[in-house]
């Protein structure tokens, strides 16, 4: 028991230090503590889907619930969220149930990783490591987000996007080449 609570200070430690280190305005670790309502919305979020891994829905659904309206972000406690994930300014952002999202993922304010159809099977988007969505950003489907590309603000991805690119627009489309690595093309591939 002593382990496991110094495993989730440890992790609250180094949601702190993402948060200070990805938003300029984050002047201090009380600052971060008391007045980040992303981080607020993770750290609820786990709650949350610790019990829906247990097989306590409504118990992760009423946690969810509460954490929306505290936080202004809502995450269903179906998705899986890896580490140094931050979420800043929160307002807005909505994460569907069959959303993963990898280590080192930055979501800015109104962001939507939405589903696309009614069918109970893998519906929203997976972002690999160290993706950046912009602002009002919005993914619909089982898309891919290779590892390092960014969404820009306002985009509607609706297509994989490959490794270290950056799409922008409605719908959205590659700015520029992809840096390495970026070799799947733009389609509904998912996977591996």
């Amino acid at each position: 028991m002593l382990d496991r609570i110094r495993s989730l200070l440890a992790r609250g430690r180094e949601d702190v230090r993402t948060a200070l280190s990805k938003d300029p305005a984050a002047k201090s670790a009380v600052e971060v503590l008391l007045c980040y309502p992303g981080l607020h919305a993770i750290w609820m979020h786990r709650i949350a889907h610790a019990l829906w891994e247990r097989d306590i829905r409504l118990a992760g659904r009423v946690v969810s619930h509460a954490a929306r309206g505290l936080t202004g972000v809502e995450i269903h406690p179906g998705a899986e969220i890896g580490r140094r994930f931050f979420i800043d300014h929160g307002m807005g952002v909505v994460i569907g149930e069959t959303a993963e999202i990898g280590d080192d993922v930055m979501l800015y304010h109104g962001c939507t990783l939405g589903g696309d159809t009614l069918e109970d099977e893998k519906r929203h988007p997976t972002l690999k490591d160290g993706v950046t969505i912009g602002a009002n950003a919005t993914l619909l489907g089982p898309i891919l987000v290779g590892e390092n590309s960014s969404v820009g603000a306002g985009s509607v991805v609706l297509d994989s996007v490959p490794p270290n690119c950056t799409v922008v627009g409605n719908p959205a489309k590659l700015v520029g080449e992809c840096g390495e690595d970026g070799s799947i093309e733009l389609g509904r591939e998912f996977g591996d």
